[in-house]
């Protein structure tokens, strides 16, 4: 106690004559000093429902890293990221697109992943079964089929695919309702205003207001694959492809399969 004493006794009289006290400073790199940054995600419209619990998980773990999401037709984001729009992560719902952004190097190649799957549904308003399926379309009279434009939204690729897989394509084409994502497509669905629509099983899943009547064979398209990857002209490449890395982990792919994704290894 007596060498305690003289240890605090020293510390005033060298407080006293105006001499500082070094302290250990807390580290620069430590999460608390290190400034937020905002990444721009332009996203597939079908990943809405599952971007926002994986955007929550994300930002606890990361909270210096602040997600902001620009969701539309894959080939509409597409186009926008060519014409300059800024995005530092692009996540597509088929590879036509992200094809088409590696082609021209805007974006990272060693960062695409492929990370997560999807079927093609065939759906009705809740309730009512009309008993359409994707090879007896051609039979329906006096309907209208809400479809994602199949030139600039993969799920119109993917159903105008399985239709012309099936020969039902030439019967049908003029009773589509044209929609710009495959969001759209659901609340054409879900308000009525179309008896049929061809969507994503995760956005049938997320919906109440509508009813499966038909599951695509997923040898009737291609493969449903979401691939991501950052972008060329990201300001913050590091942080953005931990994201992407974030995607592939297992907290992750059990979110995007609890709406309705499957795995996207492989």
């Amino acid at each position: 106690m007596r060498g305690l004493g003289f240890i605090l006794a020293i510390l005033l009289v060298l407080s006293g004559c105006g001499l500082s006290i070094p302290f250990a400073e807390e580290p620069k790199d430590s999460p608390a000093n290190e400034q937020e940054t905002e990444l721009v995600v332009s996203a597939a419209a079908s990943l809405t429902d599952v971007m926002d619990e994986l955007e929550t998980n994300f930002e606890d773990q990361h909270p210096h890293i602040d997600l902001t999401f620009n969701f539309g037709g894959s080939g509409n984001l597409s186009r926008q990221i060519q014409q300059g729009a800024p995005a530092d992560v692009f996540l597509s719902a088929d590879q036509k697109w992200m094809n088409n952004l590696e082609e021209n190097d805007l974006i990272s190649p060693q960062t695409r992943i492929n990370f997560a799957h999807n079927g093609l549904v065939l759906i009705a308003p809740a309730g009512e079964a009309t008993g359409a399926t994707f090879e007896n379309l051609e039979s329906m009279k006096d309907v209208q089929l809400a479809i994602g434009n199949p030139e600039s939204v993969p799920v119109g690729q993917y159903t105008k695919e399985s239709l012309q897989t099936l020969e039902q394509w030439q019967h049908v084409e003029g009773m589509f309702v044209s929609g710009k994502d495959v969001r759209q497509v659901v609340t054409y669905v879900e308000s009525g205003n179309v008896q049929l629509g061809f969507v994503y099983s995760s956005d049938a899943l997320q919906s109440d207001k509508v009813t499966v009547l038909d599951n695509a064979n997923p040898d009737w398209h291609s493969p449903i694959v979401y691939p991501g990857a950052v972008t060329a002209s990201s300001d913050a490449p590091e942080h953005a492809e931990t994201f992407i890395n974030y995607l592939q982990s297992t907290e992750a792919q059990q979110i995007f399969s609890d709406y309705g994704f499957t795995s996207g290894q492989g």
